[in-house]
């Protein structure tokens, strides 16, 4: 049996919900932050069989899309002043982590 955490977009997040409760598996939902653009995300935790954890990173992988966001980059010009230029950078899509577990129980 695998531990699945999959990190996704909150954009995406209700899709991949809904897409792994249509096709039998269950999740359990956490609200999360990036490090990085500071954001919001979803984090997903899924108790798979060995056999079906492929089937559940597919499902993830279709629902979690990739996009682009301009998001504010503070740089220095060496005077000490900060000034905010919107920087490109792609977010969305999916991190996800397999996991060995040793015990499960629903009680």
């Amino acid at each position: 049996m695998k531990l699945i955490y999959a990190i996704v977009n909150n954009d995406d997040s209700h899709s991949v919900q809904s897409a792994l409760t249509k096709s039998g598996f269950q999740a359990t939902k956490l609200a999360s932050s990036g490090g990085f653009l500071l954001s919001g995300n979803t984090t997903f935790m899924i108790c798979a069989e060995n056999e079906n954890v492929d089937e559940v990173i597919d499902i993830i992988k279709e629902h979690s899309h990739k996009r682009r966001q301009f998001v504010p980059n503070a740089t220095s010009y060496g005077t000490g002043v900060y000034s905010d230029f919107p920087v490109e950078v792609m977010v969305g899509g999916a991190t996800v982590f397999v996991t060995d577990i040793e015990r499960f129980e629903k009680v």
